[in-house]
This record gives structure tokens, sequence and C-alpha cells, in this order.
């Protein structure tokens, strides 16, 4: 969408106005919202994420040499120090790389990592294969506990149909 001034660049500012219950909108381009005296007061203040998710992660730990991990998403190849940093993950491959630590940062920020809000929109036939899978996970989690190995196999695999299911 062109700026509705200049017509010439995009226009990236978008300003709506409500008088008399009646709506309009100008869309501006970065230049002429300035020279019309419309600005960003939070344009050069830093956003503190990183700061934040630094002061709610744990620190590195160090090896038996003294020199300090640092995990690496094999996707990306982002470290976790670099997300700690800047609080952006690469790609979907991090989730996994990061699991424990962002299993943590979770636990600190909201009380728990696991979500427990309401249920998906939808028919109650597409909750079966997660509450299966949820069964699956917590049976499995006590074969191995209870070191009841051929059970834990079988579960495993149960579990992966029960995935491949749900996709």
């Amino acid at each position: 969408m062109l700026c509705e001034d200049c017509h010439e660049r995009e226009a990236n500012v978008h300003l709506t106005q409500v008088v008399n219950d009646k709506k309009s909108v100008l869309n501006l381009c970065l230049e002429c919202a300035d020279k019309r005296g419309f600005s960003n007061p939070l344009k050069n203040v830093p956003f503190p994420l990183g700061d934040f998710l630094s002061s709610m992660v744990d620190s590195p730990r160090s090896d038996r040499t003294g020199q300090i991990q640092q995990i690496t998403c094999l996707g990306c190849g982002l470290t976790f120090g670099e997300f700690s940093k800047y609080g952006r993950l690469g790609c979907g491959k991090c989730y996994e790389a990061f699991r424990t630590q962002l299993e943590q940062l979770l636990r600190k920020i909201h009380g728990s990592s696991r979500h427990c809000g309401k249920l998906p929109a939808g028919s109650p036939e597409k909750m079966v294969p997660l509450i299966e899978e949820r069964k699956l996970q917590e049976e499995l989690r006590r074969a191995v506990e209870e070191e009841k190995f051929e059970l834990a196999a079988e579960l495993r695999d149960r579990l992966k149909t029960v995935g491949i299911e749900r996709h």
C-alpha cells in the first residue's frame, strides 16, 4: 500500500481515528508521518527481552576441563547464549536443541512448562489421539522407572503410531 501523502513510498504508519462514530484511516510512509508530527515514542528505546531472558536463564555449566558448555542448534547454528541475549530462536529445530533450558525458562515465567488451558475448538473426537498420547507417555515413564523395558519398547512403538494418526 502506498503512502497517501507522497504516493511514492510504502505506507508503514497506519493511523486510525474515530470521531462521532466515524472512523478514518490514514496510511503514511515514515517520512510523511514525520512531517505531520507523528512519531513512535519507543523508536530508539531498546526492548529488554534479551536482558529479561538472560536473568531468567541459568548460567551455562562448565565441563570437567573448565570449558563452558555451549549448546548449539544443529539446524541453524544458534547457540543458547545467543538466544538468551536476543530472545529469538533461529529455526524450528531450536525448540528441540534447547528443550531442557526452554522448559526451565517456561517454568520460571509461567509456573509450568505444560499448557493446561482451554482445549482447542472443534469436535471432541479430535482430542482422542491427544488424550491417548498423554496416557501412553505417562505409562512409558512409569515403565522406564520400574525398569520394565520390554513394556517400555511396546509403549514407545504405540506412541509413534498415535503421533502419526494425529498428523
